[in-house]
């Protein structure tokens, strides 16, 4: 094993719980913000994001094929109580360990079978490293986001934006949404 992947690998169960916020007095200094964004659903069409303005906004990096993959019922039972305020926006990512290899159709089709999923789920995207989407390099760049650079650490990491579309919180792996420091942060 490479010494890069065994760090990797002792890393995660220490991340898994995890999470980061941008600092209380915090002034926004970035010009972006989520509301700018057009991403493609699982379906093909092209959603802009900008939809969402007014709502807070917790965006998953999913994964079918991982231990952290009922995590989908937990938030889509989140979704359906909370989506008059509160969106869940999925999108699928192959980076840790090729757990979601699957196509749009296969994705959208377990998530549907298995989950009921019905938040917003979106086509495939890398989110770490090279070849990272956009959305994703918004949410991990201090200069664009105003304050956070943490990437994903693992499959089902959470990033919370708030109703002015300004990333707020970095959630990792573990945490769920009956999460003390999750359901604070969308309070």
């Amino acid at each position: 094993m490479k010494v890069g992947s065994l760090l990797g690998a002792l890393a995660i169960p220490f991340t898994q719980n995890g999470h980061v916020e941008r600092p209380k007095n915090f002034t926004v200094t970035s010009s972006k913000n989520l509301h700018e964004f057009k991403m493609k659903s699982l379906d093909g069409k092209n959603v802009d994001l900008s939809i969402y303005k007014g709502k807070k906004v917790v965006i998953l990096n999913t994964a079918s094929k991982c231990g952290f993959t009922p995590q989908y019922g937990d938030w889509e039972k989140f979704y359906e109580a909370n989506k008059g305020k509160v969106v869940v926006l999925g999108f699928p990512a192959n980076e840790f360990n090729g757990q979601e290899p699957g196509s749009d159709a296969e994705i959208s089709t377990f998530c549907q079978k298995n989950y009921g999923v019905t938040f917003p789920m979106f086509s495939k995207v890398v989110v770490k490293g090279e070849g990272k989407c956009d959305l994703y390099k918004f949410l991990t760049t201090k200069s664009l986001n105003g304050w956070n650079d943490k990437e994903p650490s693992w499959n089902f990491c959470k990033y919370v934006v708030n109703e002015k579309g300004e990333l707020t919180h970095f959630f990792a792996s573990g945490v769920k949404p009956d999460s003390k420091e999750f359901m604070e942060a969308i309070k």
